[in-house]
């Protein structure tokens, strides 16, 4: 064995086990297989024209030297972005445990209550925090759910507002300037206007439906919104406040100053910088806009025995079931990074977190005393942990500063601002003291003690209670913070336990050396907007994956800003826009969608400002090509382009892409191509070769970025030569092309710090292992296809009858029997599997996507649960209580005294042998999902609804 081989690793089956599969299959070869699946006329001629691959020894020399370059200075630069202290029983047992990283977005609540939980926790953060009493579990970072709640007020106007037209959404000059380069990105294609001023000056009139507000203020400032919040109602304006969250601990909550949305980023709770992310955004809200507001909410509902149970609440909001009708296009969040969020809010406790916001705020006090002695002039009235100061000469500040490996923000010549953070020290306040009084020729002086004191007016500062429920009280030694956690992940299945083979999701191996430099100091400890030399790891890293990517795509150019496959579309699309108004054609706005294409992609077309027209699926899944050069032409006036995604959802390579692409082309139309599928195509196709001019990747699933339990994810957009110039920007940072859209993401280059993991991913592949790693995709599915056909009906297939790496089992036959889809997927979780995505993109199906991690051990096992289930099935006579209704069983019920089911305990719990050894037990049994939905609760309760009378 090679044991230098990352390729060896990564792939599941042995040569010995591919050549049992192929005869399985009934092909001589992987060549022969891949003849039959993949379109002659699409096929890649060349190797990849990427370097071989890089042992694993080779690649972590590799990232360390390129790391190295990366310069940790201390950054008081602040704008959203503050050094931390992850506390080190959070990063261990979660940032760097594979049961909580390799898990998926939760749909299957029975085996997922452990981060449900933990979820809970998170939103009741946010809630206690904000005063608000609904939050979602996640957004991607601040300044897109600045955006997502901007429209989400547009959504929730009142009957008058939209009859009058009102279309005005007022943007405070004080609010964070990523964040104002979002909205403008995303208010144009809405026909939402924005005014940005001062807030103390706005004159609200009837064409004003919203507003934004920062707390505290970008470069500092404190400022009590009351008054404008009450002026704004009056004119029935709804007004959101993007606060510091950490900040809240001290300050009174937007809520309590009447705030009807708060946004911001839980950034601060112990994240990492990490050039900019992921982060988790959060948004919180009222009951007016509990069906509006974007993401995923997680709520308290019973299952079949009555005993409380978690699942994500009002799921019908979401975009694969209203489609072009959805509020949002959000699909992946930041699930890793609120996990670790709301369990920093639990090991510390609210008197914990005060303690911190009380630190921060007692060094700034004492900074800014110590700068009115140097006899310069702070700005700030009122301040958190921020001050703006007046200096002499900026550029000196910056030359002394940089020299001490120390960042400020440098707003003028003469104005710089410092933000002190969490792991800021009274030393240090001494070095920042230092810097300024030799740029001023002044002398220096030492302070020795830095008092607790709040500078704050009192109508100001917070008086209302939070944290009280009691998982924010029990945990504070490491002892019970370890055992709290491991509690948690023992209610879950991951890939530690099983293969998760959901179709569409590509849950693959995450590999450990791809994730050792997470937790690396010269990649976590950076700020998003340091100067370039301080960042040069960063910056060789970020362009040595673009060219990658350019590579495997045939694309000219990448950006990698988007920070979900959802912002990827959105971006790709608004690159199209561009691309069209760049050519005087402005009117055309019209999106051609497939019906069967992901929820996302109708979403993201109407966030776009386009329309959608769908068009027919044939008898055989494939794209009617008739329909749609019909709608093409009649629509070619107009034609924006066509979303296509390739292999299809259906898990098919259809041979008429070309034309279809061709079509688009001839009617002046663009095509992007979702890349939610690459995983069939890398080294063997590619996008520029099926004819497509932008696509977008998923990098949490192709380029095996862990899904998190639901984020983070990257979405990076390739692109042809002809739309390179309108690359989205950063209004900070120079990036994107010379005629760039505003920014989609907040930081830079979204969320940096993961994209380390597909770097290292494709230079441990290599060029030929990434090619083999997608011919053994589409071998396990095929040779999964060819072990469930004799019991199931496989739907969709190639022209020679092969799937792609993904397949969609049909179910629906058994419903006169009584079975449902979801019956079979509750029923996997006794054999211990994590179901496969359920009535996607059909409605009674499941789509089964085993990837080319596992091997045929693995999928033998998951083949013979399926087959099990399917005698199940056939023995079925239509009673409540059977073993497929009663699904999943949990220990609780198997160990019960008694037990009056007509199917033994045996049947219900250790059908098949292997399960005996290394049985998984949900923790709770089906879960009641009407009943959450119309008591939806989705914060934890207080302490006092724990105790006894």
């Amino acid at each position: 064995m090679q044991t230098d081989s990352f390729v060896l690793r990564h792939i599941g089956p042995s040569e010995a086990q591919i050549k049992e599969m192929l005869k399985t299959i009934g092909v001589k070869s992987l060549d022969e297989m891949i003849y039959k699946t993949i379109p002659d006329d699409i096929r890649l001629h060349d190797a990849l024209n990427l370097p071989k691959a890089m042992s694993e020894n080779e690649f972590a020399s590799h990232i360390q030297k390129i790391g190295n370059k990366n310069k940790i200075f201390k950054s008081y630069i602040g704008l959203g972005y503050h050094a931390t202290s992850l506390p080190a029983v959070i990063q261990r047992n979660i940032f760097e445990n594979p049961s909580w990283y390799t898990s998926y977005t939760p749909y299957q609540a029975e085996i997922s209550q452990g981060r449900l939980e933990a979820l809970l926790n998170y939103q009741t953060v946010i809630c206690d925090l904000t005063g608000l009493p609904i939050a979602n579990s996640s957004l991607l970072d601040e300044g897109t759910a600045a955006a997502e709640a901007m429209i989400m007020l547009y959504n929730g106007r009142s009957r008058s507002q939209k009859k009058a037209g009102s279309k005005k959404f007022f943007v405070s000059e004080e609010v964070l300037p990523q964040t104002i380069d979002i909205l403008e990105t995303r208010a144009t294609p809405l026909g939402i206007e924005l005014l940005i001023g001062d807030h103390r000056k706005i004159e609200f009139d009837d064409t004003f439906y919203g507003a934004i507000v920062q707390y505290p203020a970008k470069h500092g400032a404190i400022f009590d919104y009351t008054s404008f919040i009450e002026t704004a109602h009056q004119k029935e304006i709804k007004v959101i406040v993007a606060a510091d969250i950490l900040s809240l601990a001290i300050l009174k909550s937007p809520a309590e100053m009447g705030a009807d949305v708060a946004v911001g980023t839980s950034q601060r709770f112990g994240i990492p910088l990490g050039f900019g992310g992921p982060h988790a955004g959060y948004i919180a809200t009222n009951e007016d806009f509990k069906r509006l507001i974007p993401g995923r909410i997680i709520g308290i509902t019973k299952d079949a025995d009555g005993n409380r149970a978690l699942r994500m609440a009002l799921q019908t909001r979401e975009q694969h079931i209203k489609r072009e009708r959805a509020t949002s296009n959000i699909c992946t969040a930041q699930v890793l990074l609120a996990v670790m969020a709301g369990m920093f809010a639990v090991y510390h406790g609210p008197d914990g977190i005060k303690y911190i916001a009380r630190q921060i705020h007692s060094l700034t006090n004492t900074l800014n005393d110590a700068i009115v002695k140097l006899g310069l002039n702070q700005k700030n009235k009122v301040f958190f942990d921020t001050l703006l100061i007046k200096v002499s000469n900026a550029e000196k500040v910056k030359e002394i500063a940089e020299k001490s490996e120390v960042n400020f923000l440098y707003i003028d010549k003469k104005t710089i601002g410092i933000s002190i953070n969490e792991t800021t020290t009274l030393s240090d306040v001494n070095e920042i003291i230092d810097i300024l009084a030799h740029a001023e020729n002044h002398y220096s002086f030492k302070i020795t003690d830095s008092p607790v004191s709040l500078s704050i007016p009192i109508s100001l500062q917070r008086t209302s209670e939070f944290l009280e429920n009691e998982v924010f009280h029990l945990y504070h030694s490491e002892t019970e913070m370890m055992r709290y956690i491991k509690k948690l992940e023992r209610k879950d299945i991951s890939l530690t336990d099983s293969m998760i083979s959901l179709g569409s999701c590509t849950m693959k191996l995450n590999a450990a050396t791809e994730m050792l430099p997470l937790s690396m100091p010269n990649w976590t400890s950076i700020h998003p907007f340091v100067p370039v030399k301080q960042a040069q790891g960063y910056h060789e890293m970020l362009k040595g994956l673009e060219e990658q990517l350019n590579i495997i795509t045939g694309f000219a150019a990448t950006s990698l800003q988007p920070n979900s496959g959802a912002q990827g579309e959105y971006a790709g699309l608004m690159v199209i826009r561009a691309f069209h108004e760049s050519r005087g054609d402005s009117h055309r706005n019209i999106c051609l969608i497939p019906a069967s294409a992901h929820g996302t992609n109708p979403a993201s077309a109407v966030m776009a400002g386009m329309k959608v027209v769908v068009t027919k699926t044939s008898d055989n899944g494939n794209i009617d090509v008739d329909d749609l050069r019909e709608k093409a032409i009649k629509h070619k006036d107009n034609l924006a382009g066509l979303m296509v995604t390739y292999p299809s959802t259906h898990g098919v390579f259809e041979s008429s892409i070309r034309e279809v692409t061709k079509i688009i082309h001839e009617n002046g139309g663009q095509v992007y191509m979702d890349g939610a599928n690459m995983n069939a195509q890398v080294g063997l196709t590619n996008p520029a070769r099926i004819g497509a001019d932008v696509c977008h990747l998923n990098l949490h699933k192709t380029f095996a970025i862990p899904h998190g339990g639901g984020g983070p994810g990257v979405g990076p957009i390739c692109v042809a030569e002809h739309l390179t110039k309108f690359l989205p920007s950063n209004p900070i940072v120079k990036t994107g092309g010379r005629n760039a859209i505003s920014a989609i993401s907040a930081a830079p280059f979204g969320s940096a710090l993961v994209d380390l993991i597909s770097y290292s991913y494709i230079k441990m592949l290599g060029h030929s292992g990434l090619t083999r790693s997608t011919t053994i995709a589409i071998l396990n599915a095929n040779y999964l296809k060819a072990r469930l056909e004799k019991h199931y009906k496989i739907l969709y297939t190639g022209e020679m009858g092969f799937s792609a790496h993904e397949m969609i089992v049909d179910f629906r036959e058994f419903k006169a029997k009584g079975i449902e889809v979801t019956d079979v997927a509750k029923r996997l979780m006794d054999y211990g599997f994590h179901s496969p995505t359920v009535s996607f993109p059909v409605g009674g199906t499941l789509m089964i996507e085993p990837t080319e991690s596992e091997n045929i051990k693995e999928i033998d096992r998951f083949a013979d649960a399926l087959i099990e289930i399917k005698k199940e099935i056939d023995n079925y006579k239509g009673e409540l209580d059977s073993v497929l209704k009663n699904a999943p069983h949990t220990q609780q019920m198997i160990t019960n005294d008694e037990w009056t089911h007509p199917y033994s305990r045996k049947d219900a719990a250790f059908p098949l042998e292997y399960i005996s050894e290394n049985k998984y037990w949900p923790s709770v049994r089906r879960v009641d999902e009407a009943y959450g939905d119309r008591h939806l609760v989705c914060s934890c309760n207080p302490i006092e609804d724990y105790m006894e009378d």
